[in-house]
């Protein structure tokens, strides 16, 4: 029989004999234990937002924050949109569908339907993007010209039950005019259509450096869109605000927020100015957000960017339903690997996690293997379980709120909100988002902080696993998937030119004559018009809009490319470029060293050649020689180094002419002149560039970067 449990140890007295610690108290243990280091340097850690994540928060971090006695579901939103969280309706697993063919696109969505995905992220072929029909596809990317395009897309699809959400760029009301038709052909009320058709004109600026029509026409074309689904699909948002282009080309969390602030306030005006009232414009809005690293950032900042929204569309005039932000979130691309994918599934899942804790209302995790290749039907169930299992086994759509009354999360939510309110002011002061893009304001400040990134990665202390930290040399690359893009061209011309010969084109012409409204659009649709004539009835080719570029960026990119440029040294000469370790003395004198060594210069690809527990100079420098290899690194301690780095590096060189010696471990001032002199070229330590180190090996290898 058990025991009866004491009560005075039970429940809430079971820690009553301790007393609780001050803050001031477990500062002072803490400093104790640091021997004298600074506190601020080794136990705070600073972020790309700009400030430093201390190591224990309290609740004084939080007791003057006013948001923090908020509700879910009421202003500021910072406990999320819905009263009910996710009991009510949980995220949409809306994956991303690419396929460039409608058949195909078609069976790949059929199929994730019936295996838990709830919605459906459509990307588009860049030539939809630009306004054109799809006579030269790209390869990722749906290329549809036509109403019934779509209707093959989305055939046996219940448009009515299936959220569908598209970034459209700036071509949102001819993508919104074709789907709304297709649902038409299909027997379906526009009513019914929820989700997303979104223009966002400033984030194609923004990522291809150009527009195919102006600002003001894309803008008059987003109105018109907006105009009609406040009437005709309320359901169904036409406003895509994206953060994406800013954090995926290296940006921080803060960045990412602001210039999506700052594009949302943009288009707000845009809207009203056309016509439309606050709330008609803040309810046609959804906001896409990349799910980077850092987990408990990304919460912060999808908390923090609710409550900065309600901010803006209040001073706008819209009552507190309108100003609910809608989020889509998306595991970013830049974090995902070449190298060592399947890590990718790992990182997938600690964005998803952030996602469903931060209250994203839809969601796609992005394929392991999206920087080789289109996704299988491996990738694709994978990343569609990584959702489905953090609602169904980890219930993550039970709590509201779950991470509500944090100290850590509930204080950076509000450091995040403020830092990005105050960079947004700083977008107005410069005239608004779409001037600020052209005088490259977002641009060089995304670029700041991507330069502090490479330079961390560089140096290795922004680990990423299998790439610049542990790499694989033994791992199998993935095959990439090459598609027939010319076949593919044949088969969308020929579709095109059917459609074409079918379509009414009086019924066209008179629909499209003078302003296109929503309406008007979609009966141009539904009489055959193609995308790019309505496009073009909009003021697409009539004029242009442009401004400086950011391009998206993966932070692995720079090491995939040591190993690519080593691989196809492998494979031109049968072998890789070899380093050879010399480690002096018993084992535990040069192995800490010696493996240290290994990791670092296998990031670069090189076969490390160990030649361990060397009692002379003579044995390590005759092991070196038959080697193969023309680079060393010594092995050792620095008690022995004096002693042992003049007399070896003279060794090595006379052994091995051209030979490159490498010193493992910084050597102290006053001796690195004589071990230069004596032979040594170089020496690597716990924080040096180990990309420039790689390239400069690699190049001294003969390993070419063309």
């Amino acid at each position: 029989m058990p025991r009866n449990p004491d009560p005075e140890k039970s429940g809430e007295n079971l820690f009553a004999e301790f007393s609780v610690p001050t803050y001031e108290e477990w500062m002072a243990e803490a400093v104790a234990t640091l021997d004298g280091a600074p506190f601020e340097k080794k136990v705070m850690t600073p972020v790309y937002e700009g400030f430093d994540l201390k190591p224990l928060y309290v609740a004084a971090d939080t007791e003057k924050l006013p948001q923090v006695g908020s509700l879910p579901g009421f202003p500021p939103y910072l406990r999320g949109a819905d009263p009910a969280g996710y009991l009510a309706r949980p995220w949409i697993i809306a994956q991303e569908t690419a396929e460039p063919d409608p058949a195909e696109f078609n069976r790949v969505l059929v199929s994730d339907l019936t295996k838990g995905q709830t919605g459906v992220t459509v990307v588009c072929d860049t030539a939809t993007l630009a306004g054109k029909d799809a006579e030269s596809p790209t390869g990722r990317g749906l290329a549809f010209s036509t109403a019934d395009d779509l209707a093959a897309a989305f055939a046996g699809v219940d448009l009515a039950r299936v959220p569908v959400i598209c970034e459209a760029g700036a071509a949102g009301l001819p993508v919104l005019a074709l789907l709304a038709a297709a649902a038409k052909k299909a027997g379906r009320e526009t009513s019914a259509l929820s989700g997303c058709i979104g223009s966002d004109p400033l984030g194609l600026l923004v990522q291809t450096g150009s527009l195919q029509l102006s600002l003001e026409k894309a803008c008059d074309s987003m109105a018109a869109a907006a105009s009609w689904a406040a009437k005709n699909a309320p359901g169904l948002a036409t406003v895509a605000v994206s953060g994406r282009p800013y954090s995926e080309a290296g940006g921080s969390a803060v960045e990412e927020l602001a210039f999506a602030a700052a594009t949302g306030s943009e288009y707000m005006r845009a809207l009203m100015d056309r016509g439309l009232s606050a709330d008609e414009a803040a309810g046609s809005f959804r906001f896409f957000f990349a799910l980077g690293r850092n987990a408990i950032m990304e919460i912060a900042k999808l908390r923090a960017a609710r409550m900065v929204w309600d901010r803006i569309a209040e001073a706008f005039g819209a009552f507190p339903e309108s100003r609910r932000m809608r989020i889509h979130g998306r595991t970013a691309s830049f974090t995902k690997t070449v190298r060592d994918p399947y890590v990718n599934l790992l990182r997938n899942t600690i964005e998803a996690f952030s996602g469903a804790m931060g209250g994203v209302d839809s969601m796609h995790v992005t394929f392991f293997d999206e920087a080789v290749r289109a996704p299988g039907e491996f990738s694709r169930r994978v990343s569609r379980n990584v959702q489905i299992v953090l609602q169904e086994e980890c219930h993550f759509v039970r709590p509201i709120d779950p991470l509500g009354g944090s100290y850590a999360v509930e204080s950076l939510s509000d450091t995040v909100a403020r830092r990005a309110w105050a960079l947004f002011q700083e977008v107005e002061k410069l005239g608004g988002m779409a001037k600020a893009l052209a005088a490259g304001f977002p641009q060089e400040t995304v670029k700041k902080t991507a330069a502090k990134k490479a330079v961390n990665i560089a140096k290795r202390k922004d680990g990423i696993i299998g790439t610049n930290l542990y790499p694989n040399l033994a791992e199998t690359p993935l095959p990439a998937a090459p598609l027939d893009l010319a076949a593919l061209a044949e088969s969308r011309k020929k579709a095109l030119s059917a459609a074409r010969a079918k379509a009414d084109a009086a019924s066209v012409k008179a629909a499209l004559a003078g302003e296109v409204s929503g309406e008007k659009a979609i009966a141009a649709a539904l009489a055959g018009a193609t995308l790019s004539e309505i496009s073009k009835a909009l003021g697409f080719g009539a004029g242009a809009a442009s401004a400086p570029q950011l391009p998206p960026g993966r932070a692995s990119r720079d090491f995939d490319a040591l190993r690519q440029a080593m691989d196809l040294h492998l494979e031109k000469t049968g072998s890789r470029a070899k380093i050879f370790l010399a480690g002096m003395g018993p084992v535990p004198q040069h192995k800490a060293r010696a493996d240290f060594s290994t990791g670092f210069f296998e990031t670069g690809g090189f076969e490390m050649v160990r030649g361990a527990g060397f009692a002379t100079e003579e044995e390590a420098a005759a092991a070196f020689a038959g080697s193969g290899a023309k680079i060393v690194v010594i092995c050792g301690t620095d008690k022995a180094y004096p002693e042992i780095v003049p007399k070896l590096a003279k060794l090595l060189k006379d052994k091995v002419p051209g030979a490159f010696v490498v010193l493992a471990g910084k050597p102290a001032a006053e001796l690195e002149a004589s071990y230069r002199a004596a032979g040594m070229d170089d020496y690597i330590f716990l924080g040096l560039d180990c990309l420039a180190m790689n390239r400069k090996l690699q190049k001294i290898s003969g390993v070419s970067h063309e």
